[in-house]
């Protein structure tokens, strides 16, 4: 087997007769094909729903402006967990869920806290 990489500056072209007949489907026929697929199985619900989560916390991060290891600084959260819950590795608890939906809607207010907690030596 052959490892295939990408190379964004060149991808693939899909070739006149392919086009055609892809063209000549039904939507229904490309959903039977793509589903018949033992090489791309349909994704479950609960996979697509740590993808939404994933993808979330991604946003959250990438309003705030910062890269993963700024953002783990900042908000004291481990870089490898950041990435782990950016890329659907793991799901965050409750608890990970709320403070990032505080960040997102109050993030003066956490930076104020974070502030006040270093100085008293939390």
């Amino acid at each position: 087997m052959r490892r295939f990489v990408l190379d964004p500056n060149n991808p693939p072209v899909m070739s006149k007769k392919a086009r055609e007949r892809l063209d000549a489907m039904t939507d229904e026929e490309i959903t039977a094909a793509a589903e018949s697929d033992p090489d791309n199985p349909p994704l479950t619900e609960e996979e697509l729903a740590r993808i939404r989560l994933a993808r979330y916390i991604q946003a959250v991060r990438a309003r705030t402006g910062l890269s993963q290891p700024q953002f783990a600084e900042r908000y004291h959260i481990s870089v490898g967990r950041l990435r782990d819950l950016e890329q659907a590795r793991t799901q965050p608890d409750s608890a990970m869920l709320a403070y990032l939906a505080v960040i997102e809607h109050e993030p003066d207010a956490v930076n104020r806290a974070l502030r006040e907690a270093e100085l008293v030596g939390v």
